[in-house]
């Protein structure tokens, strides 16, 4: 992930250009749809990103996919320990041996 500027605009952190997990550049068009019920590796990538770049709030990011913020921080903590592969559900013990 880039580093976050610690400017503020409104509650939101302020970023200049919001990247995704991929790199490009990333909007809000870029977030998985609001009614997502499969949750893929990639997807809560996407959410996390999102958040951290200031794209959207916690808050806002909870509300909009009915996720608790337990959930989200631990997609958040996996993300960073073991990457994208850690947010899988299957052959998790593969990844998550730390």
């Amino acid at each position: 992930m880039t580093e976050l500027k610690h400017y503020r605009e409104g509650n939101r952190p302020y970023r200049s250009e919001a990247l995704s997990p991929s790199g490009p550049p990333m909007t809000m068009s870029d977030l998985p749809p609001t009614d997502t019920t499969r949750w893929v590796p990639r997807r809560k990538a996407d959410v996390v990103a999102g958040v951290r770049c200031g794209l959207i709030t916690l808050e806002e990011a909870c509300r909009m996919y009915q996720l608790s913020i337990d959930e989200f921080r631990s997609w958040e903590r996996l993300l960073e320990r073991h990457g994208i592969r850690g947010l899988r559900t299957t052959r998790i013990k593969s990844y998550r041996n730390a």
